[in-house]
């Protein structure tokens, strides 16, 4: 019966534009505004109703009709712009249109201009003077008390979203601000903001499944980008000692509340420093993200745990344990994990780790020195070559951060991609593949530095408490309607 009015409506404002076309007045583009909504209010809000009638301040909005009080000779109409929100009052004695302002419809886009007044309740409110029909909308919005309450929906228009769901427009903002603010951060800390390729002739820069395309002039295939890494760390060679680049990474992985195979990346490298200086960096990053008034969350204390302890705080699993592959494998078989007989003690502790540890790191906690074996582009720790230099921070057991002191050893770097090359024989579709021009960057010489990835749509999730990835990106990737 919905579906039913609906085309029902659809078909009489179709009818209401073709009056429009016949007299010529459709899809005028010839308003031009010069107030916000938001503007308004914020300016002249605090005067009173009497100081308002003696300044007679003339003014030029436009936006889209969410509201109407027809009332025979006068009505009350509300619009919404990109700021905010204003009342106008409308009579017939004093705009000319008045009767066609009346076939108007909740979702057409406006223009008017008219004098600021209060009205007897105190609302801030334009008298219409003058009033032309800018757009006419042919499907009707949402009802405005149920709002777009179906959340596939939502993700599939995001427009109407956005139209009628206040707290869906203010996590774009803040979203917005809070990347902002972190360009600059990163530009008044001495950072160079870059840009690296999209497209790969070889993925690397992390463990995933890439996407692949196909170049048809250069007759290749090529990689959407899993991570710029590579490619910002040769920029460190060729002398920028301080860069960072926000961008999308692509992986082809399944969809959750924390995955979309298309997000965006913040990812930056700062040479002659290490990781522990990275995780101070992040942490006073956050911290200063979280005071932004757009922000509902504060942290004050970040803690730091190693893998290893982190496996022993959280699981049964003892000290011992941790170097017994055959304790792991019966601990890994009781979890149920896939190929758990053919897993090294590296790859059993991380898949243990992730089903055991993440979702518990509530507090805002550095897991560092991981296993080799599962870092192929991390530096070794001193005197404990069965680790490196890396970490990790999670936050709501989610993994915000990751970063390592970086490998600069290009023997070292050849045998780890050696290494990645004998997994993906074996069926790992997430090891690395060889990267010989990488190589031969290392070999013109990197300097000691330290690296960082930081997803930023889990960030905003962060800062604005939302559950669920998709909330924080305006087109999130969705199945084909019927699939």
């Amino acid at each position: 019966m919905k579906e039913q009015d609906e085309n029902n409506l659809f078909e009489v404002r179709k009818e209401k534009l073709k009056k429009l076309r016949e007299q010529g007045k459709d899809y005028p583009n010839s308003f031009r505004r010069n107030e916000l909504a938001k503007e308004l209010i914020k300016g002249y809000s605090d005067l009173s109703k009497d100081d308002l009638e003696k300044t007679s301040i003339s003014v030029k909005v436009a936006g889209r009709i969410m509201l109407r009080r027809l009332m025979g000779k006068a009505s009350f109409t509300t619009i919404q712009d990109m700021s905010a929100q204003i009342q106008l009052y409308l009579r017939e004695d004093t705009l000319s249109n008045y009767d066609d302002f009346k076939t108007w419809d909740i979702g057409d886009i406006i223009g008017v201009e008219g004098e600021l007044f209060k009205t007897n309740t105190g609302e801030l409110s334009i008298k219409v003077t003058e009033a032309i029909l800018l757009t006419k909308s042919l499907k009707p919005l949402p009802e405005k008390h149920q709002g777009l309450v179906d959340v596939e929906q939502r993700y599939r228009k995001r427009y109407l979203d956005l139209l009628v769901n206040e707290e869906a427009r203010e996590v774009f903002l803040a979203r917005s601000k809070i990347i902002s603010e972190t360009r600059n951060y990163f530009d008044s800390s001495g950072f160079i903001e870059v840009e690296t390729p999209m497209m790969h002739p070889i993925p690397g820069g992390a463990a995933a499944k890439p996407f692949v395309t196909h170049h048809n002039a250069l007759g290749m295939d090529l990689y959407l980008r899993i991570a710029p890494e590579l490619y910002l760390k040769r920029l460190v060679v060729g002398g920028f000692e301080k860069v960072y680049e926000i961008n999308r990474n692509f992986r082809n992985e399944g969809l959750s509340t924390k995955h979309n195979p298309e997000f965006t990346m913040l990812e930056f490298y700062t040479a002659y420093e290490d990781y522990d200086f990275q995780m101070d960096f992040v942490e006073a990053l956050i911290k200063h993200l979280s005071n932004l008034e757009q922000s509902k969350r504060s942290f004050k204390k970040f803690k730091r745990v190693s893998f290893d302890e982190a496996l022993t705080k959280n699981t049964s699993l003892n000290k011992k344990d941790l170097d017994d592959i055959d304790s792991l494998r019966k601990f890994a078989k009781s979890l149920k994990i896939e190929n758990f007989k053919t897993l090294s003690i590296g790859k059993l502790k991380a898949e243990i780790f992730e089903s055991e540890v993440e979702d518990k790191l509530s507090e805002p906690t550095f897991i560092y020195k991981y296993p080799l074996e599962i870092s192929p582009l991390s530096r070794k720790s001193e005197g404990d070559e069965g680790y490196v230099d890396r970490f990790e921070l999670f936050i709501d057991g989610k993994e915000i951060a990751n970063g390592f002191s970086e490998l600069n050893d290009p023997e070292d770097q050849l045998e780890r991609f050696k290494m990645q090359m004998e997994d993906k024989e074996k069926g790992d579709e997430e090891a690395m593949e060889m990267d010989l021009d990488y190589i031969e960057a290392l070999e013109y010489g990197l300097a000691p530095c330290a690296g960082v990835g930081i997803g930023l749509d889990r960030l905003v999730m962060l800062l604005t408490g939302i559950d669920s990835i998709r909330d924080v990106i305006l087109f999130p990737q969705l199945k084909n309607k019927g699939n």
